[in-house]
């Protein structure tokens, strides 16, 4: 009874220690999830009142192609910039743009996103979208994809699998992930919430990686009405989520010639015979070397005269005239009485003689009844 009592005891304990930590998992992510609709609060300058100890600066290069429209939009970006206390400087000549803090800065994180801003506008992002990097819940990523693929033409294949037809994968993209893509050269620059970029980044590197993009834009959508209802955003969407595998539908090409292996055995090779050998068990090493001489040019000289033989026959074809087909003529079958028929023949003749084969014929032949009776009808009408 005491063992019962004690195992009973034991296990109480145990399901106690296991209803505490169910109730510390289901604390924690309450803590983990974010409610709907909540924004983190703007910092102002009652958050650091004394300012900035030290001036902060990041200069950043761009091509000679961006220098027009960056001459065209830099009063709204030091406007821009204006705002968050940082002074932007551009130098044409030396061809960069510079950023720092004033006395008056008091954000500390705000040099950091002006030096996205300048980064987004030297890799051709429009003003209009780089200067949303200045709001609290945006950043950016540059992802480097020029060294993702070795060869040049299947990398710019892959690159154009990315933006695809008429920029529709790259729309369908941004709709997804509410983020700005931008595909240009060596890079991809994306801009939005932290949660799409992640996204982008993903979907970015499986396409270099000869990954579809449209297999990673499924899941997204999925993803998507699946984060619509409140009861599955607790449970696991893997069941939801489709499975695709990689199929190698390209066959291996078999080679023409197939080297059939041995049969393992653990003896070495028998030694390949010397040329003594060979003459030993033939009989020639016992023969003088005028006879080996005389033998081995008899062999040369039949070698020589098959050689001449099919040489001459190959000549010889070219004089050869090719067999003439028999010209097969036709014959009239004899009647199988033995007699001719003699209107068959007046009606052939009479045939032949209407032909225009040449001079027109000696006795013109009279004209029919039926063109006569037709012209005294026409006479007897008028």
């Amino acid at each position: 009874m005491a063992s019962s009592t004690t195992g009973d005891g034991v296990s109480e304990a145990q399901t106690g220690k296991k209803s505490k930590k169910t109730k510390n998992e289901v604390d924690e992510s309450e803590l983990l999830t974010v409610p709907d609709g909540w924004k983190e609060p703007a910092f102002t300058r009652d958050d650091n009142p004394r300012g900035l100890l030290e001036e902060s600066s990041f200069a950043t290069l761009f091509p000679k192609y961006r220098e027009a429209y960056l001459k065209e939009c830099w009063p709204l970006l030091e406007k821009a910039c204006g705002e968050i206390n940082i002074k932007a400087s551009l130098d044409l000549i030396e061809g960069s743009m510079t950023v720092c803090t004033t006395k008056k800065s008091f954000d500390p994180y705000a040099i950091i996103r002006a030096r996205d801003l300048i980064k987004l506008l030297a890799r051709s992002v429009p003003f209009e979208q780089a200067v949303r990097i200045l709001q609290d819940d945006i950043a950016c990523d540059i992802i480097k994809i020029g060294t993702m693929v070795r060869n040049r033409e299947r990398f710019v294949k892959r690159r154009q699998r990315l933006i695809g037809p008429k920029g529709s994968t790259l729309k369908a993209l941004e709709l997804l992930t509410n983020c700005y893509v931008m595909v240009q050269g060596n890079t991809v620059s994306a801009l939005g919430p932290y949660g799409g970029l992640k996204e982008v980044r993903k979907v970015v590197i499986d396409t270099m990686k000869n990954i579809h993009p449209i297999y990673n834009i499924k899941t997204l959508m999925i993803k998507r009405e699946l984060s619509k209802d409140p009861e599955l955003r607790i449970q696991s969407w893997e069941r939801f989520l489709p499975n695709f595998r990689h199929k190698n539908l390209a066959k291996r090409k078999e080679p023409r010639k197939k080297s059939v292996k041995k049969e393992y055995t653990p003896f070495p090779p028998s030694q390949p015979e010397s040329k003594v050998d060979k003459e030993l068990a033939t009989g020639e090493f016992f023969l003088r070397e005028s006879v080996k001489r005389r033998k081995k040019m008899e062999e040369i000289k039949v070698k020589q005269a098959v050689a001449l033989t099919k040489k001459q026959e190959e000549r010889n074809k070219a004089f050869i005239p090719p067999k003439e087909k028999p010209l097969m003529k036709k014959t009239t079958k004899a009647p199988p009485d033995g007699k001719l028929d003699i209107e068959a023949i007046k009606d052939k003749v009479k045939k032949a003689k209407t032909k225009k084969l040449g001079a027109p014929p000696v006795n013109p032949a009279p004209p029919s009844s039926t063109t006569t009776d037709k012209k005294k009808k026409n006479k007897s009408k008028g």
